[in-house]
């Protein structure tokens, strides 16, 4: 008998290209047209399904935080916090036992600029943690930074409207920056350290991750307390200056991206502790500022910074898109055991952050494996575009998708601990929070600044602020000088001889459009013109 299928026009193996209906794709190089010239054929269903589908490749990209690398890993922690046992403060499960591991995935970023701009820019990073608890997700979003330009939510879209490129010329301009933070004196803190090398990190093994964000544990017995969470590398830290950025950019922009990726390659595994500094719940007139501001610091020497547990991470992502451009984080993610706090950062994050990920990757976002809790999922959601699996408990009445119900619906979990119950009273008001304290840790933060930092911040601060309107240079200096006496000098007296090496100049057109703190940025402009090398057309 003959064996040979000698109708079979195409063979599959399992690394045979196909489409995506399983189709074996035997012709990947051409598309089918009359003859080897054309025109092409409407039925060209592989071209067709291909094409389209590459049309349609990239998510709209995140509003901020677009820029990002990611890795996954584990949190291992002590069992405690400092010398105490963890569970006076938390009942939340991943801290309860020393050597306990649970699963990271860890996303670094930029904040204002693109998808593909450069990782060399002056620009707070972003340090988002996704823990895949037994309990379900716990999402820890934070920056490289400490504290926040602003204290309150409502100022947020403004705020970044300002530090993103210009509507019309689509190129960063540091009056913007500057025309919103001298009229938000709150941001001063946050503006000394973005200016210093610390806003520009070396890479994303060598720097400091923080909640930013006051957040509160919660005991066994429903006392809550108030929280803030730090990341310390044990990398060590490395910033740049803005030289050294410049240096850096022109060969390679992806330099930040590429270090983390060959670091867990070489099995050179980063490694962050985590420790939190706690503060009873309350108002605390004692201190100078509100501990729910995110613009300021706890001081150490108050609330010590107390160790909790470890995170390694040791496994590169095996696709860029669907690991790391489709993770979604949100500030509302929260196990039981940690809760929000009235912290007006927070509570506008919280709705904000899981919103946009609805809008970039779809309502049913959580059903992807990048985000999807490692653990049994049941609800009674329905629907929604690029559903893949209905979350149902085994033996659930498939009927029913309400609850209460007693027909084999899902039914509600029993409250092991004491439910956190605050206590609330007050007027519904629009107002600040009375201890604003805006310049006296910028202050502080200055003093510790070694001399080199110290350098750095004010002639990048000098060069920018030298093209802005002087009421802004006014503004600016007048929160320098508040801040710090030295401080306030050195920024009037270079802002001083940059206006006396300016007498009669007149600004030229785009001089002013420049990432900030760059020096030079409009010379490029023509270096590129002047520099270009004349070329006959072919």
């Amino acid at each position: 008998m003959d064996t040979n299928n000698h109708s079979q026009t195409d063979h599959a193996d399992d690394d045979t290209l196909t489409n995506r209906q399983g189709h074996p794709i035997t012709n990947n190089q051409n598309i089918r047209t009359v003859g080897n010239r054309g025109p092409a054929t409407l039925e060209n269903y592989d071209f067709i399904e291909k094409i389209s589908h590459f049309d349609r490749e990239k998510v709209p990209e995140r509003i901020v935080h677009a820029r990002g690398a990611g890795a996954h890993g584990f949190f291992e922690a002590y069992g405690t916090v400092g010398d105490e046992p963890v569970s006076k403060y938390t009942r939340a499960k991943l801290f309860q036992e020393k050597g306990k591991q649970t699963p990271v995935f860890v996303r670094f970023s930029t904040v204002v600029h693109g998808l593909h701009s450069p990782e060399t820019l002056r620009d707070p990073r972003g340090f988002a943690v996704k823990f895949y608890t037994e309990d379900g997700n716990w999402d820890l979003v934070g920056n490289n930074l400490k504290i926040f330009f602003i204290r309150d939510a409502m100022k947020f879209p403004d705020m970044i409207h300002a530090f993103r490129p210009d509507p019309v010329t689509n190129i960063q301009d540091p009056r913007r920056f500057f025309d919103f933070c001298a009229n938000s004196p709150e941001s001063f803190h946050m503006v000394t350290f973005v200016y210093s090398p610390w806003g520009i990190p070396a890479n994303y093994r060598m720097m400091q991750g923080s909640g930013v964000n006051t957040y509160k544990w919660v005991n066994n017995e429903g006392k809550g307390v108030l929280v803030k969470y730090h990341w310390e590398p044990k990398q060590g830290i490395k910033n740049l200056t803005m030289k050294e950025a410049s240096e850096i950019q022109g060969k390679n922009f992806n330099h930040a991206t590429q270090d983390l990726y060959e670091a867990i390659e070489r099995k050179d595994y980063p490694e962050w502790e985590l420790l939190v500094q706690i503060m009873e719940d309350g108002p605390h007139p004692e201190l100078d500022f509100d501990p729910l501001d995110d613009t300021k610091l706890w001081p150490e020497d108050l609330f010590p910074w107390r160790p909790v547990g470890r995170m390694v991470l040791n496994k590169n992502p095996e696709n860029f898109f669907n690991e790391v451009e489709q993770a979604a984080f949100g500030t509302g993610v929260l196990v039981d055991g940690l809760d929000f706090s009235d912290d007006k950062m927070l509570q506008g994050r919280t709705f904000s952050y899981s919103d946009t990920q609805r809008y970039r990757v779809g309502a049913n976002y959580l059903q992807l494996p990048i985000n999807a809790a490692k653990k049994r999922v049941a609800t009674n959601q329905e629907g929604g575009q690029l559903r893949f699996y209905n979350d149902k408990a085994p033996g659930q009445n498939l009927h029913v998708n309400y609850e209460p119900s007693s027909m084999g619906g899902l039914k509600e979990a029993e409250q092991v601990g004491t439910e956190y119950t605050p206590h609330v009273e007050g007027n519904l008001v629009r107002e600040s929070i009375d201890r604003q304290s805006n310049t006296k840790q910028a202050g502080d933060t200055y003093r510790h600044f070694e001399q080199w930092e110290k350098d750095e911040l004010i002639n990048n601060l000098v060069n920018d602020l030298a093209i802005c309107p002087q009421v802004i240079q006014d503004k600016m200096m007048a929160l320098a000088e508040e801040a710090d006496e030295d401080y306030g000098r050195r920024l009037r007296a270079g802002l001083m001889e940059k206006s006396k090496m300016k007498d009669g100049y007149k600004l030229e057109i785009g001089e002013e459009m420049h990432p900030l703190g760059a020096k030079d940025a409009h010379q490029a402009v023509k270096d590129a013109i002047e520099k270009g090398h004349d070329q006959d057309p072919y």
